[in-house]
């Protein structure tokens, strides 16, 4: 991996991030338009093009879902529930409640908090198949009190959908599944089909036709984010083992070849034996094409001056996950500001979050952790506000209201509250 020094190299090149450059807003478009004027029939017709299977009935028969468990093993859907299980934890906890505002005489305000009717899962197939992604997307949802969880999968040549998926949906109590991927798959859960219904909100990773897709159907549904390649950042201290910290990096190289994997260290030793520590692991991936493609097009070491200046470096790149391998990492906590997901100390690396701790792992890409957050239950709901005022309590605010609206030149605003107070004026 390349070493930087921080102090000696310029600051868009701390910050590059690889990205695609396949232009598909065009062809997304023309999917999106194909599904909407031509429902099922399209499709079916997109199905057969992208993924080769001819199919009918896009739905998820009920002995494919038992199949697909029988398929898996009662030992991996033993271990999906324990995963389950931490997940359902950590997010009940994120439940909020509404609340009620009763302080003066004649007023009555609050808040409810709604889920939506309906969320749609978007889940990637064929050899990207992540069962762990239908746990931690459709859990929440469940806890929310969302009512109809459908979900989304590209099948195989064959028809079928990958029984790991399948067992995880069954786990997590996902309502219904589609044998359908891609941009067709976004398009019939932001327009519906007869097949497939309409749904509020839209979840879940893809590929650059599956983040273009749910771009351009934002605000016929909602979404969750526009997902880019992995990252992972890694502040580590001189006392760190090598070995460690090159492993953690590889997690998230062998994703893509646009992952990103960087380390930040006050220790130049450090740096060196991390980067000799890459190459000697990567010759072991199965996945070495696309991890050491990563490496080569964006991973990076930076050489600080010292923790603090990594800790604001990493704040200025705002990763997707960030690891403190550090003596002291909760020392340095209260200082970051921008990330998806921290793991704390030499023994909490990112893939206990991919799958097992139960925080999410639907987490912001390429800087967004500077404005936006973890999927979570608050993903799932909306808020309705309500307003009750007795004629007494609008008669002690009306003239101020009346004329915040002559101020605006909305003169029959302040006409909706004075003809209630016309007695008391007269």
């Amino acid at each position: 991996m390349k070493i930087l020094r921080y102090s000696e190299t310029p600051k868009d090149q701390i910050l590059s991030r690889a990205y695609t450059s396949a232009d598909v807003e065009d062809s997304v478009r023309e999917i999106v338009e194909n599904v909407r004027a031509n429902g099922d029939r399209a499709l079916r017709e997109l199905t057969l093009r992208f993924d080769g299977a001819d199919i009918a009935d896009p739905a998820v028969t009920p002995e494919e879902i038992a199949e697909a468990r029988t398929l898996v093993g009662e030992s991996f859907i033993g271990i999906m529930e324990r995963a389950a299980a931490n997940i359902r934890k950590f997010h009940e906890k994120q439940v909020r409640s509404g609340f009620i505002i009763n302080d003066e005489d004649g007023i009555l305000m609050g808040q409810k908090v709604i889920p939506v009717d309906s969320a749609g899962l978007y889940v990637p197939g064929g050899t990207a198949a992540y069962p762990s992604t239908v746990l931690m997307d459709s859990i929440p949802a469940k806890i929310a009190g969302v009512k109809n969880v459908i979900m989304c999968t590209p099948p195989g040549k064959d028809g079928l959908i990958n029984p790991y998926i399948l067992a995880a949906a069954s786990v997590a109590g996902v309502d219904r599944i589609y044998k359908v991927g891609g941009a067709q798959a976004i398009a019939a859960m932001a327009c519906g089909t007869d097949s497939i219904p309409k749904v509020d909100k839209i979840v879940g990773p893809g590929n650059a036709y599956v983040a273009e897709a749910k771009k351009q159907v934002f605000g016929m549904v909602s979404i969750d984010m526009i997902a880019g390649p992995s990252e992972i950042l890694i502040i580590a201290d001189g006392a760190s083992d090598p070995a460690f910290v090159a492993a953690d990096l590889l997690s998230q190289a062998e994703h893509d070849t646009l992952a990103s994997a960087v380390l930040i260290t006050d220790s130049f030793e450090l740096a060196e034996k991390v980067s000799e520590e890459v190459d000697r692991q990567l010759g072991s991936l199965p996945r070495y094409d696309i991890a050491s493609a990563s490496v080569k097009n964006n991973g990076k070491i930076i050489v600080c001056d010292d923790i603090a200046q990594a800790v604001e470096v990493a704040n200025d790149i705002a990763p997707e996950h960030l690891e403190l391998c550090l003596d002291s990492p909760f020392d340095w906590l209260d200082r970051i500001r921008h990330a998806g997901s921290v793991f704390i100390g030499r023994y909490s690396p990112e893939p206990l979050g991919d799958y097992f701790s139960g925080a999410n792992h639907t987490l912001p890409t390429s800087g967004t952790a500077r404005f936006s957050s973890p999927l979570s239950v608050d993903d799932f709901v909306k808020k309705l506000q309500y307003t009750y005022y007795t004629r007494g309590a609008l008669a002690r605010v009306g003239d101020d209201i009346a004329a915040f609206a002559r101020k605006e030149g909305l003169e029959a605003h302040a006409r909706s509250i004075e003809i209630r107070l016309g007695e008391e004026r007269r």
